[in-house]
């Protein structure tokens, strides 16, 4: 009797390990674990198809920041040269699809130096 109460506690702790070990193997196995694509704040992630970012670095601003510096960036853009490059600077950094208005723009403009730092911006996009 107590043979058998010993076989099957061990068939049962066998049993046991095999699943643990089989769970782990699939977790350790399943990629989609390590790189999840899912945003963190699914409520306040509106823009998230319009984010790139130009040196594979995601920048992290609120959206209050970025609309902030989305308005700064056009009121900026109707001044003269040197307001337009602080515009391109001001694209530059939010690195994302809502800048390729203004850079299109500087596409069109008079000033060589606005339409170099434009073309190399809106380069990024393609």
């Amino acid at each position: 009797m107590f043979n058998f109460f010993a076989i099957l506690l061990i068939i049962f702790i066998v049993f046991l390990v095999l699943n643990f070990k089989k769970r782990r193997f699939k977790n350790a196995i399943n990629l989609k674990n390590f790189y999840s694509n899912k945003p963190t704040n699914n409520k306040n992630n509106i823009s998230k198809k319009n984010d790139f970012s130009y040196k594979h670095e995601v920048n992290k601003y609120s959206v209050f920041y970025k609309n902030s510096l989305r308005n700064k960036m056009f009121t900026l853009f109707q001044g003269n040269t040197e307001d337009k490059l602080k515009a391109l600077k001001i694209a530059e950094e939010l690195a994302d699809k809502s800048t390729l208005p203004i850079l299109r723009k500087g596409l069109r403009d008079i000033s060589p130096k606005v339409i170099e730092i434009s073309a190399f911006l809106i380069r990024k996009f393609k």
